[in-house]
């Protein structure tokens, strides 16, 4: 808008039109046109504060002031063209020729294309308002990756292979972390978020990551409720950080980190783009010395710089980082088999029996192996390395009939015998001395304990020592038969002159007093 104040004032103090014009920026013709319009309505410097360049507009010059621009035919449906913009397919060319033939249809005069265009452009200016948000020192750091990659040489064959490029910033001092990965996979990114941490050496309240999928999962999240990946979520909990992904098409959501990966694009990928790199580590030093440069660079329209701005006001409101670094892990799912174990990688580990033939989650790592049923953990071990199809086992998992059996051993079946009696121990000690190793009597010697809950333990030791009497090593099998054929009156008798004590001590027998009478 013209000075018309200023020019006024210059005018009052005897300056020449010529002068006035160069300091107003406008031409002699209309500082001539604005002094002629002043006489004729009687204004004259000085000027009260109300009468503003506008005022003074209406005032000087009304017609011109109220004269509208604007063209008498029909305007777009601007919301309408901005909704088509976003389909595929859909250009302004298309939109302005659907638009006349509405405007044929109406009987009107359309807008001409570049009129049409231009309209449009205007109202899209008028919705580009942006906001500074202010932020907080310690609060948010935003991450991402980088559009362009880096590259790798392999020094044998030659071959180039892309390197992708994590960012992270946080969002108060703009302070960087860059690092090179040879995927954008779940593992890297996990990765790059714990290195990005360490460097920072504490921990914000939020990190804003993109809508990727290795972050979010899609298919369990909408546009208001963003569902965070499995592992991305445990390592959230570990560090006690909250994870705010962007929107969808959102970069301003994120800016500090979309104005980082801009930066990073000039500063290091481009900085670095005539060198050659036969290792990611070598790739990934190099970044590391321009990265601390990066850093250390003072800001160009405002004092300090980055790493100045982070060890002075934002490092000391970091959460400490917790004591161990969060374990990388990976989820599979495994069906419990009927001897209720699980296989992870050819080795198999142990689960309640109650859970046979259901589907369980499982979480591994480097170093357990935890398995969760309906995001309860009812079981954890320790991974087993080595040759495939190791077992680990919980003796608490198993029913209670198999906790018997692996209960016993030969010196438990030694001291059951001993109770029994001296030719029960004797059959036992040769049964589990009749193998190779000890293991194979093990049966032998149950079916022993499972006779004498059948009959009797005096039964079972009388056939033991009628089996001794034919064999110094018997069987199982022909002391079960000496049990079936055994009389029942001989056990009897025997029970009674062990069980029955003489309370009279030393007495006579019937032949001691028939010798007598001879």
């Amino acid at each position: 808008m013209t000075k018309y104040r200023e020019i006024l004032r210059l005018y009052a103090l005897k300056f020449s039109e010529r002068n006035i014009a160069l300091s107003c920026s406008v031409s002699r013709n209309t500082v001539s046109k604005v002094i002629k319009a002043a006489d004729e309505k009687g204004i004259a410097w000085p000027l009260d504060e109300f009468q503003t360049d506008k005022v003074l507009e209406d005032t000087l010059f009304p017609k011109e002031a109220s004269t509208d621009t604007t063209t008498d035919r029909p305007m777009p449906d601007f919301a309408y063209v901005r909704k088509e913009l976003l389909r595929n397919g859909v250009t302004k060319k298309l939109l302005w020729a659907e638009y006349c033939e509405l405007c044929r249809m109406d009987d009107k005069e359309p807008l001409m294309y570049s009129q049409f265009c231009y309209y449009i452009q205007q109202d899209e200016e008028k919705r580009r308002a942006t906001m500074h948000i202010p932020r907080k020192p310690g609060e948010q750091a935003e991450v991402d990756w980088a559009g362009d990659p880096a590259h790798i040489i392999d020094p044998d064959t030659g071959e180039i292979t892309d390197a992708w490029i994590f960012v992270g910033a946080c969002s108060y001092s703009q302070y960087a972390y860059v690092e090179a990965f040879i995927n954008e996979k779940q593992k890297a990114w996990i990765t790059a978020n714990v290195h990005m941490l360490e460097y920072f050496g504490g921990v914000p309240r939020i990190i804003v990551p993109d809508n990727c999928t290795t972050a979010v999962n899609h298919k369990q999240s909408d546009w208001y409720t963003p569902k965070l990946n499995t592992v991305y979520h445990e390592m959230a909990e570990h560090y006690g950080v909250a994870i705010i992904p962007a929107r969808v098409r959102k970069p301003k959501d994120k800016p500090g980190a979309e104005g980082t990966v801009r930066n990073i694009s000039t500063w290091i990928t481009a900085a670095l783009r005539n060198e050659q790199f036969f290792s990611l580590s070598e790739l990934n030093q190099a970044i590391r010395k321009k990265l601390e440069a990066y850093n250390a660079r003072e800001f160009q329209k405002k004092e300090g710089s980055r790493l100045s701005i982070f060890l002075g006001e934002e490092k000391p409101l970091l959460a400490p980082l917790p004591a161990t670094r969060f374990e990388m892990c990976e989820w599979k799912e495994a069906t419990v088999q009927f001897n209720y174990h699980i296989a992870v990688d050819k080795m198999y580990y142990s689960v309640p029996h109650q859970y046979i033939k259901d589907k369980v989650d499982v979480r591994v790592t480097d170093t357990i192996i935890e398995i969760f049923y309906h995001n309860d953990r009812i079981a954890s071990h320790k991974r087993i390395y080595g040759r495939p199809g190791q077992y680990s086992t919980v003796t608490a998992h198993m029913p209670e009939d198999h906790q018997k059996y692996l209960e016993w051993n030969g010196d438990r079946f030694r001291r059951w015998a001993e109770t029994i009696g001296i030719n029960t121990a004797k059959v036992i000690n040769s049964l589990l001395t009749s193998g190779r190793v000890e293991q194979q009597s093990y049966r032998a010697c149950m079916g022993l304990l499972k006779l004498a809950e059948k009959h009797t333990p005096q039964k079972l030791e009388a056939a033991c020592e009628k089996a001794l009497q034919y064999s110094s090593s018997p069987s199982y099998k022909s002391i079960k038969n000496l049990l079936v054929n055994l009389d029942v009156s001989e056990v009897t008798i025997k029970e009674e002159t062990t069980t029955k004590p003489n309370k009279y001590g030393i007495t006579r027998g019937a032949r001691y007093y028939g010798g007598k009478r001879q």
